[in-house]
């Protein structure tokens, strides 16, 4: 498996770029779902550079799945289990009983799913720079 960590990363901070913009255009739901993106895949690109096939989309999982040797706060596992909360009810209307996603995100679910994601990323980005120096 060619190690493709560098272009999962590279995509997580572009999707996170992409959450502040969503953002700052009152996007609110797009912003909770991209940061989620993020997230996600940050850590996708650890296992890339780990040589490892993961699968799933659940954030926390995923952090929680990696070797024990990367030392994953338990506390940033937690705080991603509020990102995962993200994935399904931000993009559809049936995730709620009424209204349409767009009406129910506010930009404080916004902000705090763009801090875990940035959180995230500079995490991931650590274990990567010290794999890179192996």
């Amino acid at each position: 498996m060619a190690d493709r960590s560098r272009d999962w990363m590279r995509q997580a901070e572009a999707d996170c770029r992409h959450a502040r913009g969503s953002l700052s255009l009152g996007d609110f739901e797009w912003a909770c779902f991209s940061a989620h993106q993020a997230a996600e895949k940050a850590v996708k690109a650890c296992f890339q550079k780990l040589h490892a096939e993961v699968w799933g989309h659940t954030v926390s999982a995923l952090l929680s799945s990696l070797p024990e040797d990367m030392r994953v706060p338990p506390a940033l596992v937690n705080r991603a289990k509020i990102l995962d909360k993200h994935y399904i009810p931000a993009r559809y209307p049936n995730g709620f009983d009424a209204g349409a996603p767009t009406d129910l995100y506010t930009a404080q679910e916004a902000d705090m799913a763009i801090e875990i994601a940035s959180e995230i990323i500079e995490f991931c980005k650590g274990f990567l720079a010290e794999h890179e120096l192996s």
